[in-house]
């Protein structure tokens, strides 16, 4: 199994970038696992404690499970994917079998915070956008998909998601393999990773 890590600040567009290049590969040989799926479980918070949680903080995410996951996923085991909701601010009781497959795409900003984790992935790869740019999406995904109002949002951002980006997240470009501007300059790196992958297909 090839394991890709494919990390970036919040709003880069890790998602686009992860369509891109699972765009034309054969159905049901790439697998995507989400970071935000492995929040911790606070159910002993109330909503409102929920929403003042600091989720762009690494102690935010249950690396534990993450780790035990890709070990049984990289065996030959299928595995219990938690659901995430981010109206709830807390895992849901729901949860997506998913089975092992020739390539697993592990997708977050936190990703490669992480020793363990980072050191599972065959390929890490950072996808930078413009800091002006990455705000505009927070704040069109939080205040039209997750129900904050734009003050609060501004606030976050001001106050917990850029310190953390710059304490936290930044810095883990250093490991990144390939770096990718989340841009209209992206496709040669996009073709470069979609290449090693297709080589991986073949070789299984």
């Amino acid at each position: 199994m090839l394991i890709i890590g494919i990390a970036g600040g919040t709003g880069c567009g890790k998602t686009t970038v992860v369509n891109q290049i699972i765009n034309e590969l054969p159905n049901g040989e790439v697998g995507v696992i989400s970071q935000d799926s492995y929040y911790n479980d606070l159910s002993h918070l109330t909503l409102e404690e929920r929403r003042q949680t600091n989720f762009d903080h690494p102690n935010s995410i249950d690396f534990d499970l993450l780790a035990r996951h890709l070990k049984a996923l990289k065996s030959g085991k299928p595995i219990e994917q938690p659901v995430y909701s981010f109206l709830e601010c807390n895992r849901t009781d729901k949860k997506i079998s998913t089975n092992p497959s020739k390539v697993m795409i592990v997708e977050g900003i936190l990703i490669m915070t992480n020793p363990e984790i980072r050191n599972m992935f065959d390929i890490k790869i950072f996808v930078h956008a413009d800091t002006d740019e990455r705000l505009i999406r927070r704040l069109k995904r939080d205040v039209n998909e997750r129900g904050w109002n734009l003050d609060e949002t501004l606030e976050k951002y001001q106050t917990v998601l850029k310190p953390m980006h710059d304490q936290f997240i930044e810095p883990t470009k250093e490991y990144a393999d390939i770096i990718i501007p989340n841009n209209k300059y992206n496709t040669v790196a996009v073709e470069i990773v979609r290449s090693i992958i297709n080589e991986k297909l073949v070789e299984s």
